[in-house]
């Protein structure tokens, strides 16, 4: 009899808690109904589509959804899916390689009868500033040291930068011209140099309108011409400098205006990051008296180049790939996603395209999750293209997905907080989105995407409205 009572307590509770979920389910999907009708009825909304999907992040079951499978652009939180797909598929512990070596012989007297050759697999960090092993100045000296500890004295050949791996610097399609020459919109090779950019420094002029001059480059570039057509804004008017070049530039038009009170480097992309990696080491090597006889080249001079005799300097390893995914997130750069994107895409098949890289990332979530590619359409790694088309559904699975996995911490780690909520952003022209996880007051969970397309007025005004949606889930 006392088992019979503890039995009928037991399924009691059960049925209790079942009904407590319920009832919470419907009363959140209640209010969040009634927040995305106000939200769809703005003036600014209009004549555009939002679209919302919010799951219980427990248990995964859907708590609202609208539009939720309908495919639009997606702007940044595109990262989210290739950071996904980068720690599932390559492992939070991946490394990209860089290999220094060089070709020929070295002769009693120290000149090398060859070349110095550094080529890459497409490592987005090399050169970057966010690390202290990557920072151009540290890569660059220890190579340097492992040239002079080889003995070699003098080249009589040519520093090469092999970036034959992915077919020199490429662009994804769908790109536009007026991203492309900026450092966001730097193309992706596999030798990236300083994240494919650098920086210009402006002065600003007495007068609105006249002439903002360039008083600093940050890093040398004689080999390229900057053509200025920067004007001075009003104070308080920021940064409206756009620059106009693509890959292989050799002039970078740069227009715009640099507002009066202005105190920032405004970044540029490098046409051809690859050269300036081996511009710049001949250059260290110049410093120290090794001279090579050959101007720097990059892997298009390696047709005419003998391989036979060869020996490696130095083998320089990226951050891990937690590391990457990290500042690929909190800083939203476009170069990391396309280069994890391409890794993916060699890794799974030896193969180095964009669409390449899109597709397995389509086949990788269609088999873990049922999503279909026409849920999962994208262009690139990044979201810079503004044909990408995901749903907030599909986004969101992946969201719930990522939740279960050993890696999760480290993806959690690497999401901003806005609105004092764990998300990604995403901002393109007429695009904003969000998604992310979070936790309310009462330990309930939830997964959530957000998306935007086509609305009109500010796009500070359309994430006031956003993040006053998302207050519900708080």
């Amino acid at each position: 009899m006392k088992k019979f009572a503890l039995y009928s307590i037991a399924l009691s509770t059960y049925a209790l808690t079942g009904m407590t979920s319920s009832l919470f389910a419907q009363d959140i999907r209640a209010k969040i109904q009634d927040a995305f009708n106000q939200f769809q009825n703005q003036e600014n909304v209009k004549n555009g589509i939002s679209s919302l999907t919010v799951f219980d992040g427990k248990t995964g079951q859907t708590i609202y959804a609208a539009n939720e499978n309908i495919g639009l652009a997606t702007a940044s939180t595109m990262k989210v899916i290739t950071a996904a797909t980068a720690l599932d598929f390559l492992g939070k512990n991946y490394q990209f390689k860089t290999t220094l070596y060089y070709t020929g012989t070295i002769d009693e007297t120290g000149v090398l009868n060859g070349n110095i050759i550094v080529t890459g697999t497409g490592d987005p960090t090399l050169g970057s500033d966010r690390y202290p092993e990557t920072k151009a100045a540290i890569v660059l000296n220890k190579w340097i040291a492992a040239i002079q500890n080889a003995g070699i004295r003098s080249i009589n050949g040519a520093v090469i930068a092999d970036d034959r791996l992915y077919n020199g610097n490429q662009l994804p399609g769908g790109w536009i011209w007026t991203d492309m020459g900026n450092y966001y919109g730097a193309g992706i090779s596999s030798l990236n140099w300083h994240e494919n950019a650098f920086g210009i420094d402006f002065s600003p002029a007495a007068k609105v309108g006249a002439k903002a001059e360039i008083v600093n480059y940050t890093v040398q570039a004689p080999y390229l011409q900057i053509i200025n057509e920067t004007t001075t804004g009003r104070a308080g008017s920021g940064d409206n400098v756009y620059a106009y070049a693509a890959p292989y530039s050799t002039k970078i038009f740069v227009r715009g205006t640099y507002g009066q009170d202005l105190k920032k480097t405004i970044e540029l992309a490098s046409p051809d990051p690859a050269y300036d990696l081996a511009f710049q080491l001949n250059e260290g090597l110049n410093k120290q008296g090794i001279l090579a006889i050959q101007p720097p080249a990059t892997g298009a001079k390696m047709d005419s180049i003998d391989v036979s005799q060869k020996q490696t300097l130095d083998v320089h390893l990226s951050p891990t790939m937690d590391k990457i995914v990290y500042w690929f997130n909190q800083k939203s750069i476009n170069l990391y996603g396309e280069a994890l994107l391409k890794a993916i895409a060699y890794t799974t098949a030896g193969k180095t395209g964009t669409d390449d890289g899109a597709n397995y990332i389509q086949k990788y979530w269609n088999a873990k999750l049922g999503i279909r590619p026409s849920e999962l359409n994208s262009m690139d790694g990044s979201g810079l293209s503004p044909q990408n088309r995901v749903t907030t559904l599909a986004m969101n699975k992946i969201m719930q997905y990522a939740q279960k996995q050993n890696w999760y911490p480290v993806f959690y780690a690497s999401l901003p907080t806005y609105n004092d909520m764990k998300m990604k952003s995403g901002t393109i022209g007429g695009v904003l989105g969000y998604t992310g996880v979070h936790t309310n007051k009462n330990g309930q969970s939830f997964t959530y995407t957000l998306l935007v397309n086509n609305y009109s007025g500010s796009g500070s005004n359309m994430r006031k409205q956003m993040f006053k949606l998302l207050d519900i889930l708080k």
